[in-house]
């Protein structure tokens, strides 16, 4: 049996920081998250794990066992700024450019943020990416005072709590971990290509059993069968396994998708968990007939 040894070299590990935030609204109607925008000007993520609180059950006048209660997961977000597309996050609607109306209703998103990892040899050993699912914003305060002699930004805080997703023989979560110093590289850059976007690519938060599947190998690289326009009025959507193709956000099944004079519609391919597009590749179509 080896004897304990504590503090040796490149042992000493820490994290730090926050950068590289990007923020991925969920469209409500396919339930599915939007593409994501920078959030510049992220000065913190709290992460703020709870519940599964014991819960002593008694029995023969003893301490019988313990119940943990489920496990929670909420937050808060810090920043100087944030992205347009926060405003329905936070409970704003815009009717016209420039004017935001408070108190409407809040729209779930997911958060993908990087944290750096160092140790006593280097302070850039790597960095750790965290995923959020199904988080929802509360109402926050915003604090404005008048300028002094010691000028300060003004700072943005919002609570956050999140609802578990789904993952595959495991627990449902709302947050995953992925340290880019224990995986394999060519899969986290696939995954990075997903979270951040490449040239022709939205950047996208793919769901949980997609990320596990990038690092246990079984992620499946097809290359995307475009759907098809006749010019005229038709639109064939085809049949793909590991893809589901949306009308106009709308999930349409293989075949026609008509169009009268005059209409476009947008047609998006995604992705299912497991299955990955093969690089680079488009998949939003804009068909229009004009007669």
């Amino acid at each position: 049996m080896a004897v304990l040894s504590w503090d040796g070299i490149g042992e000493k590990r820490y994290e730090t920081g926050v950068d590289h935030g990007v923020l991925y609204p969920l469209d409500s109607g396919t339930n599915l998250y939007t593409p994501g925008v920078a959030w510049n000007g992220l000065t913190a993520v709290n992460e703020k794990p709870g519940g599964a609180a014991a819960n002593p059950q008694f029995a023969d006048n003893i301490k019988y066992l313990n119940l943990l209660s489920a496990e929670t997961f909420a937050g808060t977000i810090e920043a100087f700024t944030y992205p347009d597309e926060w405003g329905p996050c936070d409970g704003t609607d815009t009717p016209t450019p420039g004017v935001a109306v408070g108190q409407q209703g809040r729209q779930t998103f997911g958060l993908c943020y990087r944290t750096k990892v160092g140790d006593d040899t280097s302070p850039d050993k790597g960095f750790k990416l965290h995923l959020v699912y199904g988080a929802l914003a509360s109402p926050s305060e915003k604090d404005y005072s008048t300028i002094n002699d010691s000028p300060a930004a003004v700072g943005f805080s919002w609570d956050f709590d999140a609802t578990p997703t789904s993952v595959t023989g495991l627990d449902p979560t709302a947050l995953i971990v992925i340290d880019s110093t224990e995986v394999d590289a060519t899969a986290l850059g696939d995954l990075m290509d997903d979270l951040y976007g490449t040239v022709g690519t939205d950047p996208v938060l793919p769901p949980p059993d997609t990320v596990i599947a990038f690092f246990s190998g079984t992620i499946t690289n097809i290359t995307l069968t475009k759907p098809t326009f006749d010019g005229a009025h038709t639109i064939t959507i085809p049949t793909q396994t590991g893809v589901k193709y949306y009308v106009d956000g709308v999930e349409h099944a293989a075949g026609s998708q008509l169009l009268t004079t005059g209409q476009s519609k947008i047609v998006t391919a995604i992705a299912q968990p497991g299955y990955h597009f093969n690089k680079p590749v488009v998949t939003a179509f804009m068909f229009t007939f004009v007669s």
